[in-house]
């Protein structure tokens, strides 16, 4: 069936549409990830967000149940160059197409994704329309303005605590969005975490005794979380803590600094980051449109793209803090920034040895 994408600047993209076959509408993005397409679809950071692969063919090993990243796909549309039909994979269970019908989301294929990624490219990241007809432009402009997505962590989050029993530190999870694979980290290091929904206030959070904080990745624009922000500021003053990606904004927020969103975003496995105190570069997973403009007056810098030289990791002058804004639980990506999680490990020993 004929689809076309219908972008917020007028131009339109005639291809196929597969999955869900309904119309829909959001942020349109591109990643240029070459595998680890059932990775990202299920990130909760895409939540709203109609991701563009920039590799030109997309299910060539299908789909396996066992490496989503959350319980479902959390991005609103798919576009590729070319899905494979016949995917080839000892793992598969279903292809793309078939996943996406199960799970209820538009795929769109067939499209020039090299001219959309160029287009984004030039003129930043923005709102489209999936749709199974031509919009007029008053009927384009109706659905674009209906699209809103400052609610995206309450859209994401958990609904309720839970608990992952380990024999090592306790740390306690705010979660904006997490992905299975950071409590897999966690838990291959033999941590207990405790798992809270982004609404839990800092008293919650404080009353399971944690040894330290961790503060997820998640969607959307961090000046959004206003109340989270909140109990941010009351948990770092409190506790030893992490953030990634979101995490690391709104630490930078909690703090003093500011942030602001970037021209199209980072979105993919191979961004390197550079470890300022290693002097290492690092190839790293990314996905987030937004960053930190301002350092608070209490941070430092310890990691920097080398693709923008934009902030990648910051750390407090003298409270247990630190922050990343890659992936370092690298799914989808490679596992290069693993660290991180020693990095906390080591932190979380030295403030119980200091205590």
């Amino acid at each position: 069936m004929i689809g076309y994408l219908q972008l917020e600047n007028g131009r339109t993209f005639e291809g196929t549409l597969f999955g869900k076959v309904e119309d829909v509408t959001g942020e349109v993005v591109f990643n240029t990830g070459m595998t680890g397409y059932q990775e990202l679809m299920t990130d909760p950071s895409y939540y709203g967000q109609i991701v563009t692969m920039t590799y030109p063919l997309i299910g060539n090993y299908g789909i396996n149940l066992e490496d989503l990243e959350s319980d479902r796909p959390k991005i609103t549309g798919l576009i590729v160059r070319e899905r494979a039909k016949h995917p080839s994979n000892f793992r598969c269970e279903m292809d793309l197409d078939s996943y996406l019908k199960y799970s209820g989301v538009t795929g769109l294929e067939g499209i020039d994704t090299r001219a959309l990624t160029k287009v984004i490219r030039d003129h930043g990241t923005m709102r489209g329309v999936i749709t199974t007809r031509m919009l007029t432009d008053t009927q384009l402009k109706q659905r674009l303005d209906s699209y809103d997505n400052g609610d995206a962590v309450r859209q994401v989050t958990a609904r309720e605590s839970y608990t992952l029993e380990g024999a090592g530190v306790h740390v306690a999870i705010m979660d904006f969005g997490i992905k299975n694979n950071i409590l897999r980290s966690f838990q291959a290091k033999g941590c207990k975490v405790t798992v809270f929904p982004a609404t839990a206030s800092w008293q919650e959070v404080l009353q399971v005794r944690p040894d330290g904080i961790f503060l997820s990745n998640g969607p959307g624009d961090p000046k959004d979380c206003r109340e989270i922000l909140e109990n941010v500021k009351e948990l770092v003053e409190r506790k030893p803590t992490i953030g990634i990606c979101l995490g690391h904004q709104l630490i930078a927020l909690a703090l003093g600094g500011d942030t602001q969103k970037l021209a199209f975003g980072h979105r993919g496995s191979n961004h390197p980051v550079k470890d300022l105190g290693r002097d290492r570069v690092f190839i790293t997973s990314q996905n987030h449109g937004y960053v930190v403009k301002d350092v608070p007056e209490s941070m430092e810098v310890t990691h920097i793209s080398m693709n923008d030289g934009s902030i990648e990791g910051l750390r407090h002058k003298d409270k247990p803090i630190f922050t990343v804004q890659f992936h370092p639980e690298a799914s989808p990506g490679p596992s290069d920034s693993d660290y991180i999680f020693e990095q906390f490990m080591t932190l979380l020993e030295e403030v119980e040895q200091g205590a």
